[in-house]
């Protein structure tokens, strides 16, 4: 097995430095039908997908998540952009957290935040969530350079026809126990705002600011 780990490298490193989010701007402030709103997300987030044959955002997957109380109900079958904000977050979620997870995540934003007319509201927690997102990417690309760099340091005295292939397999190990690790400190960030929402539930939940659609 022949594989060029270099090559390999920089260009999963320049296609990290490519990743953007979907600036608030970039929505249409027109309410959108379902079809619009998987034809949008498809074309902004369609550099992010593994491959084209995997699907962004279904009518299924929206109707499911509405289903779930993820996502608040459409207006007479139409979505709001703080809709499509909200799809957004369950689209980085949901490759990591379960659906119950989500739900402790984005119902108290969507009881407070959603369809206000206050100053402060989900778009402006989204876009300075956002905001970070360049310099994390610049953090993260050096952090992954420093286990690549690690990963060349295993398999020394393997064989020579081998040697590369293991040290591959050995980085996919080290990156991959690194997701883990983050994975469980997200489960028990999570389970932590839990217990503080079910100990303090007035304050958690606070009082909904005027909704625009009411």
């Amino acid at each position: 097995m022949t594989l060029n780990m270099e090559d390999l490298i920089n260009s999963i490193m320049e296609s990290l430095g490519r990743i953007d989010y979907i600036k608030p701007d970039d929505i249409p402030n027109i309410d959108l039908y379902m079809d619009q709103v998987t034809t949008f997300m498809d074309k902004k987030l369609r550099n992010s997908s593994r491959s084209d044959d995997d699907k962004i955002l279904t009518k299924t997957m929206i109707n499911n998540y509405a289903k779930n109380n993820l996502l608040p109900p459409p207006i007479k079958k139409k979505y709001s952009k703080e809709h499509v904000l909200l799809l957004i977050f369950i689209y980085y979620y949901k490759g990591i957290l379960s659906i119950s997870d989500i739900q402790s995540l984005l119902n108290p934003l969507s009881e407070r935040f959603f369809g206000t007319d206050e100053k402060f509201n989900l778009e402006n927690i989204y876009e300075e969530v956002f905001s970070l997102e360049h310099e994390q990417v610049e953090e993260m690309q050096k952090d992954i350079m420093k286990t690549y760099d690690e990963s060349k340091k295993t398999f020394t005295d393997a064989p020579e026809d081998s040697a590369e292939f293991l040290q591959m397999f050995s980085f996919i190990c080290l990156l991959s126990f690194d997701v883990y690790v983050k994975k469980l400190l997200i489960e028990k960030l999570v389970d932590g705002f839990n217990q503080c929402r079910e100990e303090n539930p007035g304050k958690s939940k606070g009082t909904k600011p005027h909704n625009k659609n009411e």
